[in-house]
């Protein structure tokens, strides 16, 4: 196993250097506050049986992870995803279901899963279950630095997994935007030779040369990077305007901070996006979404539809619907003059809910995740995107841009007393009481039994009626042409 921590010092907090101090045999770090990274790359003879028989048969395999609670980004970690779990699987083999891979997701992550797709999402506000598979798994019962050490992702911002054929490696990285109490305090040893390896890395952010650049301190380096973080007052909230009912309405407000145009450079074109993650209850109408009527999107405050994936059916009922639910990736529109724009711009995207089970209270609890909304520029031609250790890639959204597209993104402001970047919306369903009532479950289906049973004999009565009508005629024509006949033969 091969272990890279980075520390990246927040620029305000002044570094001493009996911080960090480096032995023969150890490094020990003392009240450092900054953001960390910790990523361990593991190979095949290194893993549990039940993971690596999964993997000899994948091409590639990206699991992203983010907590609910709102959290900070900076340089060089500065990119999002909506909270909850993402999957995104590429096979080995064309007739590969990913079977396997859903029975592991289920043991690892949550047996509740219901990953029927290659590609799939669902909201995990726990990392548990993972701590305990990896304790289980990896670490001996004695090893209690080991159990500590699991348990830490509990309070990790995200977790990215990744695999690939050709590396026929495992990485596994976690992330945390803020350091625990008065700082990090730990001491990371040195592995005996020839077994683990252990990569520290303290950092430092300076303002770069360049607009695509990051640059980093003490050993100053830079780097170009795809993703980078705008001014604290950048923010968006999500909120749906009551009464939802079954059209509800996803507003994003921005202040005015949010509408000004990144630092990126003068010549790139630069447009403000969001990308939604719906589950599967809740979706949009991607005819009346992808409209070019500019009535229509003036109203809303859209620019256009971008690109959509997923389940996208208008009349399906929850229980009907095949997939986890659909990917929406909009452009939104933003005032000509941002420095006379409104104090809060808001744009608004129209929704609508399934039918979802009854139940007996005549509502249903149902969450969607906040969404991700940042500036995309295109960088100019010349400017050379070239490795960053740091990016993330596979994140759903940032493929759907062309390479040198440089991402800026807004952060998620929840109003205060909220503490979730997931709105609950109390989803209206058919009302069943079990014990008296009218409507109970067993009375409407009995009604329904009788109902189509009535629908079946009136069918059966107006057929039989047309047939009998038309026996008559029948008759009747016959009668006369036989009368006309003999009337015929008279003369």
């Amino acid at each position: 196993m091969r272990r890279r921590i980075t520390f990246v010092q927040r620029p305000e907090t002044p570094f001493d250097h009996d911080q960090a101090v480096l032995t023969s045999d150890a490094l020990s770090i003392t009240h450092l506050d900054g953001a960390r990274e910790e990523r361990a790359t593991f190979s095949f003879d290194e893993l549990p049986s039940e993971i690596w028989q999964v993997l000899k048969s994948s091409h590639e395999l990206h699991i992203r992870w983010a907590t609910e609670r709102p959290y900070e980004i900076g340089a060089p970690f500065s990119s999002r995803i909506s909270p909850g779990l993402h999957v995104y699987y590429t096979p080995g083999e064309s007739g590969e279901t990913g079977q396997g891979l859903c029975s592991l997701l289920k043991g690892v992550f949550d047996e509740s899963l219901e990953c029927d797709s290659l590609r799939y999402y669902s909201r995990l506000p726990s990392l548990q279950n993972l701590v305990t598979f990896i304790q289980h798994k990896f670490c001996d019962r004695s090893d209690e630095q080991c159990f500590r050490h699991a348990e830490s992702i509990l309070s990790a911002d995200s977790v990215d997994v990744n695999y690939d054929s050709i590396s026929h490696a495992l990485t596994v990285s976690g992330y945390w935007s803020r350091s625990p109490g008065q700082g990090w305090t730990e001491q990371i040893k040195k592995h005996p030779a020839g077994t683990h390896q252990v990569e520290v890395g303290l950092l430092g952010v300076e303002s770069a040369i360049e607009p695509e650049e990051l640059k980093m301190e003490p050993t100053l380096f830079s780097f170009p990077s795809r993703h980078h973080p705008l001014p604290a007052d950048a923010t968006y909230t999500i909120s749906f305007p009551a009464p939802t009912g079954l059209h509800p309405t996803l507003t994003i407000s921005m202040p005015r901070a949010s509408l000004k145009r990144p630092p990126a450079p003068p010549d790139a074109t630069c447009a403000l996006h969001t990308y939604l993650t719906l589950p599967s209850w809740i979706f949009g109408d991607k005819y009346q979404l992808s409209t070019t009527d500019p009535l229509f999107l003036n109203s809303h405050n859209l620019a256009a539809l971008r690109a959509v994936a997923g389940e996208t059916d208008l009349e399906a009922p929850d229980w009907f619907v095949s997939r986890w639910g659909s990917n929406w990736l909009l452009e939104l529109a933003t005032p000509r003059d941002s420095d006379n724009s409104p104090e809060e711009w808001n744009v608004t995207i129209p929704l609508h809910l399934r039918y979802l089970h009854p139940s007996e209270s005549g509502y249903r609890s149902a969450a969607v995740p906040w969404p991700i909304v940042f500036w995309a520029c295109t960088a100019e031609d010349g400017t050379k995107m070239g490795i960053n250790p740091f990016d993330r890639v596979n994140l759903g959204w940032e493929g759907l841009f062309g390479p040198r597209t440089m991402f800026y993104q807004l952060h998620p402001s929840p109003p205060e007393g909220k503490d979730r970047l997931v709105e609950e919306l109390e989803v209206p369903v058919l009302r069943l009481r079990e014990d008296s009532g009218f409507f109970r479950s067993k009375t409407i289906e009995l009604g329904t039994v009788v109902v189509v049973a009535l629908g079946l004999l009136w069918v059966l009565w107006k057929l039989g009626l047309v047939a009998r009508t038309a026996s008559t005629t029948t008759r009747t024509r016959t009668r006369t042409q036989n009368r006309k006949d003999k009337q015929g033969k008279a003369e």
